[in-house]
């Protein structure tokens, strides 16, 4: 099939590249001219584990071109992606305006049927509007379909090729045919196409990743509840998650979720509700813990230094939201290093891949070193913010010997209780008991 995408973001050149891997081909349309020659050079904008080897195998083999020229890519493709920016405004809600201006240029240039695909989150209606928008330009005949995206950051291509479900909204049964057609390689096993109408498929996607919020947030306000009565949040994890109604993913207690979807999308469910007058109490309550939780844990290291963090330094090992990738979007590190340099901290990150971006967004405000280890010299206590592999088993007596006291803050749960207090660390983790090893040291409660 040709097929167009508009918008070369994550969500948008994992699915181009994704599409050309199984024979389409696909044209990838950017309005930056710098980024288009980039691509078109064999350069990926960004980091996502086994994306670059097939991105740069089907620009070889012809099936991944990009441009900057609108027309071209709606002129030479039958279906049409839209996998644009829908950025929180103020107020929560999502910003269409790049939806919008790209449907009227697609009302414009459009010189035959095309099917036009939101791919991205958008608010329930969004389709309706699309295809209002570029009503408004051609008479020529379209569909609008709404098929959103479940791309984890970190397994994306996996997602892709492998879904454990494929959600189309239309009730064109003409669209419907030729997205049977193009998924079928994604479904060799089973059926994944769940086909529903359009509104359906929008509302589904914020419902997914709001329920997702959910159970991180409940964990880790039991977290909390747990510090307070001396259990262990992991023991609970996995006596909870073993039951086959509740599922052991997203069980895991922490300083909150961030990324590119969980915030956004928690926040634009909560205003589509309240807009419509619909009674969102529990979404609130995502919300409300998800910035309490981080707030909590910074307070914690305030307390430990009582309250005095002028001239520390503070070492941070790990910087983007999750493992495995480089964004940076609503990761609790960004508020940790705001928080800490404010306090008159010195702060220094380590991260895989994401540390120029944090380097760029804070200047002088924070230190990025090359090495994980190199990270602690003479610092005054270790943050572990994000749980990469690199430091799920470090030497500790390199730790320590780097760091100024053996002082630990674990926002992941990465150590052992029993083998940190043996080892004489200060460590404090999230929904656990404090292991306080020098008895000088302020108790944390």
């Amino acid at each position: 099939m040709k097929i167009t995408i508009i918008g070369t973001g994550y969500v948008g050149l994992v699915t181009g590249t994704c599409l050309a891997e199984t024979g389409n081909d696909v044209i990838c349309v950017d309005n930056n001219v710098e980024k288009v020659a980039s691509m078109q050079n064999g350069i990926i904008p960004f980091y996502e584990p086994g994306l670059e080897s097939m991105f740069k195998r089907n620009i070889e083999q012809g099936r991944l071109t990009f441009t900057s020229d609108l027309a071209h890519g709606v002129n030479e493709s039958l279906i049409i992606f839209l996998a644009l920016p829908t950025p929180p405004a103020e107020d929560g809600s999502a910003d269409l305006s790049y939806v919008i201006k790209v449907s009227e240029g697609i009302g414009v240039c459009m010189n035959d049927y095309k099917i036009i695909v939101n791919k991205s989150t958008v608010p329930v209606g969004t389709t309706e509007l699309v295809r209002k928008t570029i009503r408004k330009y051609t008479d020529t005949e379209f569909d609008v379909v709404s098929n959103p995206e479940f791309l984890r950051e970190g397994v994306a291509i996996n997602d892709f090729m492998k879904p454990n479900r494929i959600v189309v909204g239309t009730r064109s049964e003409y669209a419907k045919k030729v997205f049977r057609e193009l998924y079928e390689p994604y479904m060799r096993q089973s059926d994944k196409m769940i086909v529903m109408d359009e509104r359906s498929a929008e509302i589904t996607k914020y419902a997914a990743n709001a329920f997702l919020a959910a159970k991180i947030s409940f964990m880790n306000e039991i977290s909390g509840i747990c510090e307070k009565l001396g259990a262990n949040i992991e023991d609970v994890r996995k006596g909870i998650g073993t039951d086959d109604r509740i599922g052991k993913q997203f069980l895991y207690a922490g300083i909150g979720y961030g990324g590119s979807c969980f915030p956004k999308d928690v926040l634009a469910l909560n205003k589509i509700a309240s807009d419509n007058d619909c009674e969102h109490e529990m979404v609130e309550s995502i919300i409300k813990i998800n910035q309490a939780q981080r707030k909590k844990f910074v307070n914690r290291i305030k307390s430990f230094f009582r309250g005095d963090l002028a001239g520390k330094t503070i070492t941070l090992w790990g910087l983007s939201f999750k493992p495995e990738t480089d964004d940076i979007r609503e990761a609790p590190s960004i508020y940790i290093i705001d928080e800490l340099s404010a306090a008159g901290a010195r702060v220094v990150g380590y991260d895989p891949v994401a540390g120029p971006f944090i380097k760029s967004m804070f200047g002088d405000r924070v230190s990025i070193a090359d090495d994980q280890y190199e990270a602690l010299t003479d610092a005054d206590a270790l943050i572990l913010v994000t749980e990469w592999s690199c430091f799920r088993n470090p030497n500790f007596d390199t730790i320590a010997g780097k760091l100024k006291s053996k002082v630990i803050f674990d926002g992941r749960n990465q150590y052992d209780l029993i083998k940190m207090s043996e080892l004489g660390f200060n460590y404090f983790s999230v929904g656990r008991r404090s292991v306080v090893s020098n008895t000088s040291i302020h108790q944390l409660t």
